[in-house]
């Protein structure tokens, strides 16, 4: 027996006519008469009773149009099933980020992709950046965001949010009287880093912009992980710090951002990141979605400040 007998079976049962049937099945009618006689034969009773002018059904062939209903329709749900887990839209998707994350573009993408997608369950886990790379490794999520720049041949990234970085000073520091400082005018100033081996991409960029300008930062605090912590730090007149402009977006009282100005433009990537051929449809579904993008840019008008 074959689906598609059961499909013939169907239509003729529907229909009540073999003529109306085949037409219905784009067939010819001897062929379905044919068909027909064979499940009966296969199934050892009859399906029609074919004594009258019009055919009907016979108490077993009211008992198999039923279940053959229900096998079909379960049979369709199972294949639509299968097609959307196949494209996506059905699963889960492990989602790590570093906590300054949330103050860009990601929340932003985790709504348009769960409005595509909403029977996809999404997991989301707050870490350090080393972290979200170990989780990566282990398997235990399937794409992180963090910033640039990350070595690692074993991982693949796509740029979802370029911005600048702002000096974040104490509410009354000297500095934050003008729009605009110059980097050179911080050489001289105790810094609250970025910690170098938990958050490294953004603990290389503070290195290298200071490092430019000719001078390495004099830290005072160089165990920091949180953007949020180390804008408390310089809040609490710890220091300076040089944070990602979306900084701004969590005003805090005691604390005023500045625009930079450095001896060459310097932007700090935030990047979606995963293992190179740990693979899934939910996940290429993503990260068709993360590439389909271009990466966006923090507008300073945007966000809360002073000045």
């Amino acid at each position: 027996m074959e689906l598609r007998h059961l499909r013939y079976f169907v239509a003729a049962a529907e229909e009540l006519s073999i003529t109306r049937a085949a037409a219905r099945l784009h067939l010819a009618q001897p062929a379905l008469s044919v068909q027909i006689r064979h499940l009966e034969q296969e199934l050892g009773v009859e399906l029609f009773d074919r004594s009258r002018r019009a055919i009907t059904l016979t108490n077993a062939g009211e008992a198999m149009l039923s279940e053959t209903r229900w096998l079909l329709a379960s049979l369709d749900r199972s294949l639509d099933l299968v097609r959307r887990v196949g494209a996506g839209a059905i699963g889960s998707l492990a989602v790590g980020f570093v906590p300054s994350a949330a103050n860009s573009t990601l929340p932003l993408l985790l709504r348009r992709f769960s409005n595509d997608r909403p029977e996809v369950a999404i997991r989301l886990r707050e870490m350090t950046p080393d972290g979200l790379v170990e989780a990566l490794h282990r398997g235990s999520l399937d794409i992180v965001f963090l910033h640039l720049p990350l070595d690692d041949p074993l991982l693949d990234h796509t740029v979802i949010m370029r911005e600048p970085f702002v000096v974040a000073l104490p509410a009354d520091h000297p500095l934050g009287a003008g729009e605009i400082v110059d980097i050179r005018a911080l050489q001289d100033e105790a810094f609250v880093t970025p910690a170098k081996h938990r958050i490294p991409g953004l603990y290389a960029q503070v290195i290298g912009i200071c490092g430019a300008a000719g001078f390495a930062p004099r830290a005072v605090q160089d165990d920091v992980w949180l953007v949020q912590t180390m804008v408390a730090l310089v809040a609490a007149g710890v220091g300076v710090a040089l944070v990602p402009e979306s900084s701004r977006a969590g005003e805090r009282a005691g604390v005023v951002y500045r625009t930079l100005q450095t001896q060459s433009p310097h932007e700090v990537e935030l990047a979606g990141v995963w293992r190179r051929g740990a693979r899934s449809a939910v996940l290429d579904a993503f990260i068709g979605l993360l590439s389909s993008e271009r990466p966006s840019r923090v507008s300073r008008s945007a966000l809360p400040g002073k000045r």
